[in-house]
């Protein structure tokens, strides 16, 4: 080192993950570092609303976790690229580039909203068009029992 003095904090953050779904690592991702799909939704069981509820939820909420990830991952792939500087020496030149191919992964995470609102929208039209099918199971499976009062206890 160059007689400069590193800053080191007096602290250190320690975290871990140890939520596991069905063996895949909790952040969706395998030892490699490579994501894997299975670990981000249950298996397409649709045998019950209840199993079509989870799977639409499921897929909803990965795609805006998803969606999150990839706006910033676009918002970072411009800065770093704005960095380059342009071969023609255009004034922004280096920004309009960065913008351009950035957009394309912009739009990925627009994409991968609307996926999540789609999924969303999947379950509503599901209630919407079983609903007579919910709701005969429903308040059949829900009859409340009333408290039987024995009047010979006093």
């Amino acid at each position: 080192m160059n007689n400069k003095t590193m800053f080191a904090p007096g602290f250190t953050i320690n975290v871990n993950a140890n939520k596991t779904n069905n063996g895949a690592a909790a952040n969706g991702f395998n030892g490699d570092g490579r994501g894997s799909a299975e670990a981000l939704l249950p298996d397409p069981d649709f045998s019950s609303p209840a199993r079509v509820r989870e799977y639409c939820n499921s897929l909803r909420a990965a795609a805006v976790s998803l969606s999150i990830q990839v706006a910033m991952g676009a918002e970072i792939m411009k800065g770093v690229l704005a960095a380059v500087p342009d071969p023609e020496g255009r004034p922004f030149g280096s920004r309009t580039r960065a913008a351009k191919v950035a957009r394309k992964m912009s739009r990925s995470a627009d994409a991968l909203r609307d996926a999540a609102k789609n999924a969303a929208a999947c379950y509503s039209a599901f209630q919407q068009e079983y609903e007579e099918e919910i709701n005969r199971v429903r308040h059949r499976a829900r009859r409340p029992q009333q408290p039987a009062i024995n009047w010979a206890e006093q």
